[in-house]
């Protein structure tokens, strides 16, 4: 198969579709791993956050905010990739399963929907504030937070490239 191919089967675009395989995951008894984020510009600190979330269970699952959603929470000049870019690179790490865009300024809807085993998300975050933990325990499933590598952020790779 074409690996190009092969990448862009894991951006999934119908969600009924998306459910219907975690239906078949969850049969499989494999653990589901939820994280979502704007991925605007894939740096190491991105990838060894994402390698630790896969790490937890057999399906990583990535809630990837649309363009729309980027730019309202980052500002206009923002997302510096485009959706579909951002996508493409994301579904090119081998650990990483799908990848579902959402057009909301936070993935509650869609964890609603996935009801992942396991919700991951930054060391920057408190449980408490994490969008959709409750959803997550409610179902039994647990929430993880990951320490980030210092000195790795999409804004100073920004900052460092427009000096």
């Amino acid at each position: 198969m074409n690996k190009l191919i092969s990448i862009k089967n894991k951006i999934e675009k119908d969600k009924a579709e998306l459910l219907r395989k975690l239906n078949i995951y969850r049969f499989q008894d494999k653990k589901i791993v939820f994280t979502n984020g704007c991925f605007d510009i894939l740096h190491r600190g991105h990838v060894e956050y994402l390698a630790q979330a896969a790490s937890l269970g057999a399906i990583l699952i990535i809630g990837l905010n649309s363009d729309d959603s980027v730019a309202r929470l980052k500002g206009k000049n923002r997302p510096v990739q485009d959706e579909e870019g951002r996508a493409v690179v994301l579904a090119g790490l081998s650990f990483v399963n799908h990848i579902v865009l959402f057009d909301e300024d936070t993935p509650f809807e869609l964890i609603k929907e996935i009801k992942p085993d396991i919700l991951v998300k930054g060391s920057d975050y408190k449980e408490e504030d994490i969008i959709g933990a409750d959803i997550v325990k409610k179902n039994g499933g647990k929430v993880v937070t990951i320490d980030f590598i210092d000195g790795y952020s999409t804004s100073k790779i920004i900052e460092k490239a427009c000096k």
